[in-house]
């Protein structure tokens, strides 16, 4: 393993930040959703109907390790039955309310300060992220003043490349002009951010397993990673000041 790490890419989903259960606001969103889209049914039937084709997609997504467009993803599989000239504009919003009907997305308690002092101590951030909004996580940047740590934020849904599949992770070390060799990636789940690291050559793998599981809940196969944390905060025990290197 290299231990001359130069860039650490972060994942988002539970890594930097988590879903919080809430009801009346999942329910705004649902509603919103609903009147935005000028359905006629019931709030119960209209999600129904599109839950099914959010699975529809998310097998297409997964087999062929590609994210569509906010664009696409609302005028090709979730409401192709709806005026693509009246979605198209829409699909921005719609993507944002899809994702707050399962909640607050907040995060962990040390994100920020981990991210400000890994900074300060040398090292290159970027996020890479399957998501399938394309204006959400870099808005959360900005509003938390957190963007101009980031030299790179690579989302799925703008690359169309999803994790595991490596390229992802090549477009993220080539916009930072750092070697994978030299990149470690933190992210929630083994399978897919584990082997797709690796499939990439990045010189190291950590996992912050997500809420409620720990260390012995996930495989210990091939994609187990280099290492475990329990909190964000922890990566600062890991990586040291990098001018600590040159000196040595």
């Amino acid at each position: 393993m290299n231990l001359d790490i130069k860039a650490i890419f972060l994942d988002v989903g539970n890594t930097l930040r988590v879903v919080i259960e809430d009801a009346p606001f999942q329910a705004q969103a649902r509603q919103q959703l609903v009147t935005l889209v000028g359905a006629q049914e019931p709030v119960a039937i209209f999600f129904e109907r599109l839950n099914v084709r959010w699975k529809e997609y998310r097998k297409w997504s997964f087999e062929n390790l590609t994210e569509a467009s906010e664009r696409e993803l609302w005028t090709r599989f979730l409401l192709p039955d709806l005026p693509a000239e009246k979605i198209a504009p829409l699909s921005g919003k719609l993507t944002r309310l899809w994702r707050d009907k399962d909640g607050r997305r907040v995060p962990h308690h040390d994100v920020k300060a981990t991210v400000l002092e890994l900074h300060r101590r040398g090292y290159t951030l970027g996020i890479i992220a399957n998501t399938i909004t394309e204006t959400e996580i870099p808005d959360w940047l900005a509003a938390d003043g957190l963007t101009e740590y980031f030299k790179a934020v690579v989302l799925s849904s703008k690359v169309r490349h999803r994790k595991p599949g490596p390229e992802i992770y090549w477009e993220a070390a080539r916009r930072i002009g750092i070697e994978p060799k030299y990149c470690a990636y933190v992210g929630d789940n083994p399978i897919r951010d584990v082997e797709g690291a690796r499939k990439a050559g990045f010189a190291m793998t950590i996992i912050l397993p997500e809420p409620g599981k720990s260390e012995k809940d996930l495989p210990t196969s091939e994609n187990k990673p280099d290492l475990f944390i329990q909190e964000f905060g922890d990566l600062l025990s890991i990586f040291p000041p990098r001018q600590r290197i040159f000196r040595e």
